[in-house]
């Protein structure tokens, strides 16, 4: 039996290929639960976490986090994009558990109980250090609850056709324009606006939310929606060529829905 017993999403108002409806009434009809749909968490902001949105900015991607004081610059970045979260500069990297523990002091106290999920959509790139080859990584989920889903790790964090990095260079060295080339490779990953995002958001919400449940992390099939794919090429085969859980996660999703 589901641990969870109501979904809460929070929106991301500069992407609105989300889907939050959609996405909504899948989740509703897959987990046999309800939900509930709410504007971007970072409205509910106050000062503190304006500072602490700031302070969890990466400064070296080689170093494990290290917490700084925000300038005053960043500060008044996190304060503009607030009032308008289509407000960007150069993609910033977030530490994303430090990101995670600054929105999750957003969520009133009294939902903040086992039963009750919020899940967070951000365009924030979240990140996550890894010692295995010291360095900072892209990621598209952050789990736990609040598990927090970044529309830019979506788009960043898995990588392109290798065929697309050597036509890059190649293509830098001529002085070819680059939209030439993303228009040479199109279809073969996400873009920024791409309107299968609303279909890819669904696998990463059931990832998290198995996570949550079982405490098992992702699938090692690519014909599975739990797959924790590394490549564009594997991300859109299990989310949208296939689009289904594997037979034994979907054995495990039976049984946690079983009425």
């Amino acid at each position: 039996m589901l641990k969870i017993s109501k979904i809460i999403f929070y929106d991301e108002p500069s992407v609105p290929e989300i889907d939050l409806d959609g996405t909504s009434r899948f989740i509703e009809k897959t987990l046999k639960i309800p939900s509930e749909k709410r504007g971007s968490i970072i409205s509910r902001c106050d000062e503190k976490t304006v500072r602490d949105i700031a302070a969890s900015r990466i400064q070296d991607l080689r170093t494990p986090f290290q917490r700084h004081e925000p300038t005053t610059e960043e500060i008044e970045f996190e304060r503009k994009n607030i009032e308008d979260t289509a407000y960007t500069q150069n993609i910033t990297y977030y530490d994303g558990f430090e990101l995670q523990g600054a929105l999750g002091r957003l969520v009133p106290k009294d939902e903040l109980t086992d039963d009750v999920f919020h899940m967070v959509f951000t365009n924030k790139l979240t990140c996550t250090y890894d010692c295995n080859d010291y360095r900072y990584h892209g990621r598209a989920l952050i789990g736990s609850n609040p598990s927090i889903i970044s529309t830019t790790g979506i788009i960043e964090a898995p990588a392109k056709p290798r065929e697309y990095y050597m036509s890059l260079i190649a293509y830098s060295k001529l002085g070819i324009n680059v939209e030439a080339l993303k228009e040479k490779f199109r279809g073969t990953f996400l873009e920024y606006h791409d309107p299968r995002l609303a279909k890819i958001v669904q696998g990463y919400i059931l990832q998290a939310v198995f996570y949550y449940e079982t405490h098992e992390a992702f699938c090692d099939k690519v014909d599975c929606m739990l797959h924790n794919a590394h490549w564009q090429k594997d991300l859109l085969h299990s989310q949208i060529e296939v689009g289904n859980l594997c037979q034994r996660h979907q054995k495990v999703l039976d049984d946690l829905t079983m009425a």
